[in-house]
């Protein structure tokens, strides 16, 4: 048994040692243009305020320290399809056949939806975001946003869209484990699609529009989520029928 639990631990420390490689891998690299990441990273916003107008560093290291964190996130970011494989690989061994066959395709589909929820907040949110709040400046209020705290609530911001382009996985994941039924999900649409809306009006300016480009995507990924799940239900239930036979 403590032989067994040994050879875990080699295998954990393995498989850890190679993430660290590849994280530490892309954070040298994109070390040397930090300042650019920054500078891309703050390009929805600069393109909003007035000229000659940009962002300030109100403490004396902001200007170092604040594009290293934004890097160090960044590696993580990047590194995140390399850890999720390197845990699914330790975790294999252990899993039965249809576990496997079920688990992988939820893997890539929910790391491929958190890249397209942050690339979705990033190149229509703040866009939006950022024009409304510029234009809503007061008459005689000059705009100069800290770039600590303007990091902080971007990687905050992306982060949510990122978690709430998931919804077809967890929607998935409670049909499969019958927390609740397909038909039950369908007959709740109209519920989904105002509380899609709600969301839309919490995480966008107070306009029509903005509301409704959050909110459709988000009700179109819930349906996406009810699409799919008869393709994971049926494939790996029969599955698991089969091998409780055999």
């Amino acid at each position: 048994m403590n032989m067994k639990i040994f050879c875990y631990l080699l295998e954990f420390r393995k498989r850890l040692i190679r993430c660290l490689l590849v994280f530490f891998s892309v954070f040298f690299g994109l070390l040397y243009v930090a300042n650019d990441v920054f500078t891309y990273l703050a390009k929805p916003l600069l393109y909003y305020l007035p000229a000659g107008h940009g962002l300030i560093a109100t403490h004396i290291l902001s200007p170092i320290f604040v594009p290293l964190e934004l890097t160090f996130y960044l590696a993580l970011f990047c590194t995140v399809p390399v850890v999720f494989y390197q845990c699914w690989n330790f975790v294999t061994p252990a899993l039965y056949a249809h576990e496997k066959r079920l688990i992988w395709p939820l893997l890539f589909i929910s790391i491929s939806l958190f890249y397209v929820g942050v690339f979705f907040a990033y190149f229509i949110i703040f866009p939006l975001l950022f024009g409304f709040l510029t234009q809503s400046v007061p008459v005689g209020v000059q705009i100069a946003p800290d770039i600590a705290q303007y990091l902080l609530f971007s990687l905050k911001f992306l982060f949510i869209f990122g978690m709430i382009f998931e919804v077809p996985v967890i929607t998935i994941v409670l049909i499969k484990s019958g927390v609740v039924s397909r038909e039950r999900l369908t007959e709740l649409r109209p519920y989904i699609i105002v509380a899609a809306f709600i969301i839309g009006m919490l995480l966008t300016p107070p306009d029509v529009v903005s509301q409704i480009i959050v909110a459709i995507p988000l009700w179109l990924l819930f349906e996406l989520g009810i699409l799919l799940s008869p393709l994971f239900v049926r494939k790996y239930g029969e599955s698991v029928k089969k091998q409780e036979v055999t």
